[in-house]
């Protein structure tokens, strides 16, 4: 699947991670962590509590579960079988019925900036098997004529695709699974947990201690972290060009997050983009898409939709924040020349 930006969010206060393998997982009296690869990326999980250990080895679980479902490589996912239909209907399970009617939705809602079916232009792009290349005008031409999410059609969870149309779930994947795992650690009476799934941050309550979660929202333009968010019981998601990119034997940078309407890398004057919101497939969909639009576009659609805060760095180096967060972020030392905007 194709990842967004690996580890733009830094949790601040996350601290004991285990980087062994898969099934190790690190207890005490009240925390059990454990972190493993898996969606094409490293997922860590921290739990507080009694029933933490069972929680993580329970969404452990979950996450190969889905991972098998919607690998784009895998050939006995559910997407695989789709993306080699050859316009065969396919039936698909409940869950992957519901995280293509979900991507849908976003695609019409962001007037295809989030498009699903953009999977074989990334495969040009080599972004999806780290063997980049630009490809060339008359190719991205013929591979766009087979993207187009409104060709995509579902009867229930029976799914035809357009012979050539090819589906990713690497803009709403991550978002998707950490909705189920928080669920899944509420049901098992975890109170405060992080989740981490490759940059992908989703909190439950507050921190053991009462306080709000400390996450560090990262400088696009170099090392080190722009500021602070203090949250509880939300998700934040980052997108970004600046961590999965190449240079061209032209020259120039082609950053991951392509833009549907020409095929090419976006250049929409962000370089990041921020989302928050309760959900986490929303802040997946909408942080991809929100950086595709550009300021404007994004602050646009915020105005529409309200159900959702952001933080947008822009190409001139200016940080502008929805007014829901302005007295949950804070700047770092070292970063008190940046202009800070607030959007109404």
């Amino acid at each position: 699947m194709r990842n967004k930006v690996i580890s733009l969010i830094m949790i601040l206060l996350f601290l004991g991670v285990c980087l062994a393998g898969a099934r190790k997982i690190k207890t005490d009296e009240s925390k059990a962590d454990a972190s493993f690869f898996a969606m094409s990326t490293y997922v860590s999980l921290t739990a507080y509590g009694k029933t933490g250990e069972q929680a993580i080895l329970d969404a452990q679980n979950k996450v190969e579960e889905l991972e098998m479902l919607w690998s784009t490589t895998d050939e006995g996912s559910e997407v695989f079988a789709l993306n080699h239909s050859n316009g065969t209907p396919v039936n698909v399970s409940g869950e992957t019925g519901d995280l293509l009617r979900f991507a849908l939705k976003m695609a019409q809602e962001t007037e295809g900036a989030l498009e699903p079916t953009i999977y074989p232009v990334l495969l040009s792009w080599g972004f999806t098997i780290g063997e980049n290349r630009i490809p060339g005008q008359e190719e991205l031409e013929l591979l766009l004529r087979n993207v187009g999410y409104d060709r995509v059609f579902m009867e229930g969870n029976r799914v035809t695709l357009p012979d050539g149309m090819q589906l990713d779930f690497g803009a709403v994947g991550k978002g998707y699974t950490g909705d189920i795992l928080v669920e899944l650690f509420k049901e098992k009476g975890v109170k405060s947990a992080l989740l981490d799934l490759g940059g992908n941050i989703q909190v439950i309550g507050t921190r053991p201690d009462g306080k709000n979660w400390r996450v560090g929202i990262r400088n696009p333009y170099g090392e080190g972290y722009l500021g602070v968010l203090e949250v509880c019981d939300l998700a934040i998601v980052t997108s970004g060009n600046y961590e999965r990119y190449f240079v061209g034997a032209d020259g120039k940078t082609y950053g991951h997050i392509i833009d549907p309407a020409t095929g090419y890398p976006a250049e929409s004057g962000l370089a990041s983009v921020t989302v928050l919101a309760k959900e986490g497939k929303l802040c997946d969909a909408l942080s991809t898409a929100l950086f595709v639009m550009g300021p404007d576009g994004a602050v646009s659609y915020w105005r529409q939709h309200r159900d959702f805060d952001m933080i947008l760095i822009t190409g001139e180096g200016e940080i502008c924040l929805t007014e829901g967060i302005k007295d949950q972020f804070s700047i770092n030392n070292g970063y008190d020349d940046w202009e800070v905007s607030f959007i109404e």
